[in-house]
């Protein structure tokens, strides 16, 4: 067993570093624990992932892996071992494992940041203890609440699970009276299937869909990147837009509202705040991330430092990089499609032929329809050329069989 952590023994100021050649765990190997993995190599550190799938894109650049689930204590606490600092790619990692795992090694961007933003309810209420707006909501514990709840936000409304969902999972629309009705068999799914309740939440007048990955470090200092414009398609983010095309004053609340909240749920390391604009110019929160997000893969290609490097400076107690933007980036989902099944991706090099395309390919071995198998970036002299570019390079792609 691992001696537990002194509090008093690791130093947790401006003056502490995790160097080079230490090992960074990462909670979930998927692409953002890939990509993070990368950005580690390129520092000089080594890697230990945790994930419960023993084809884990991030594995293959990881010195150790162990296959667990994110609720299994023995499991990470081998991982734990191997580890210098841990954090995660992901939200749902149990928080009582990262407690435990945490009174051995720093876990950032920190515990509470975990159970706050896995918890929708949670996340609600935190955000309403320190005044940040969003869309009016109720909690739903059994199929009896939900007439009342929604009789209180009023149509149409969204209903959403409180743990796990996301892409668009775990959520139903109701638009009005007859679909209540008609569609309690999926709330009753919904109930059965996820843990924690449900939330109703009315649907707001939405003109853009926003984000802004904020970082904080050990000292307390703060860099945001440029606000992103996104857009989803059934719930999936199929493209981003940086910087986003809105007024300067929208740019700059925003990012005070993204570093105000970051500053105020104490991370040492990302968050990344989904908000809309509403028709009025106002801001609502819709969702927190701590961790890297895919709405910031644009900052692979288009800023000084990428949020995979920021991220990984700020958690080893480096100092913060420039998120300035070389101009106009947009980053579009390589999607799976059809059955789940080994494939091949073809027609990368009709892709790449345009000089301006960047592909990160993430290496899953089983494709399926909708899933995030990659992206593509273009950054260019303005937006209407590098989406151009951008959608051209994407019709290039399709999945074959493997033979």
């Amino acid at each position: 067993m691992l001696d537990r952590m002194d509090p008093d023994a690791e130093p947790r100021g401006p003056d502490h570093v995790i160097a080079p050649g230490s090992t960074i765990g990462i909670f979930g190997g998927g692409q953002l624990g890939r990509m993070l993995g990368v950005a580690a190599r390129g520092l000089g550190y080594r890697l230990a992932v945790l994930d419960p799938d023993p084809d884990a894109p991030a594995f293959p650049i990881s010195e150790r892996v162990f296959v667990g689930r994110y609720d299994e204590v023995e499991p990470a606490v081998a991982f734990a071992a191997e580890s210098d600092v841990i954090t995660f790619e992901l939200e749902h990692v149990s928080a009582a494992v990262a407690e435990i795992v945490s009174e051995w090694r720093p876990v950032r961007p920190g515990v509470t940041a975990l159970r706050v933003t896995q918890d929708r309810l949670a996340e609600r209420r935190w955000l309403s203890s320190v005044h940040a707006r969003t869309a009016r909501w109720k909690p739903v514990t059994d199929e009896q609440d939900l007439p009342e709840a929604v009789a209180a936000i009023g149509y149409p409304c969204r209903v959403k699970t409180a743990f796990g969902g996301y892409d668009g999972r775990g959520q139903l629309v109701l638009r009005g009276r007859e679909e209540l009705d008609g569609r309690r068999s999926e709330v009753s799914a919904l109930l059965a299937s996820h843990t924690g309740g449900l939330l109703v939440e009315e649907e707001l007048d939405v003109v853009a869909e926003l984000s802004v990955v904020s970082v904080r470090d050990l000292r307390g200092s703060l860099r945001s990147f440029p606000v992103a414009l996104n857009r989803h398609d059934r719930g999936i983010l199929v493209e981003t837009v940086a910087p986003a095309p809105i007024p300067g004053e929208t740019t700059a609340a925003a990012q005070q509202l993204a570093e105000r909240l970051c500053a105020q749920l104490e991370v040492v390391g990302t968050l990344t705040i989904e908000m809309f604009l509403l028709a009025d110019g106002s801001l609502a929160v819709n969702e927190l991330a701590p961790r890297v997000h895919n709405s910031g893969h644009y900052t692979l290609d288009a800023c000084r430092t990428s949020q995979f490097e920021q991220h990984l400076r700020a958690i080893c107690g480096l100092p913060l990089g420039s998120t300035e933007v070389n101009g106009h980036a947009v980053m579009l989902n390589v999607l799976g499609t059809g059955p789940e099944r080994p494939a091949r991706l073809v027609g990368l090099e009709g892709a790449l032929a345009d000089p301006l395309v960047r592909a990160t390919i993430y290496d899953k071995r089983r494709v399926f329809e909708r899933r995030k198998m990659g992206h593509i970036t273009v950054v260019a002299d303005s937006e209407h050329e590098a989406r151009s570019r951008a959608n051209r390079a994407l019709q290039q792609l399709h999945w074959a069989e493997e033979a």
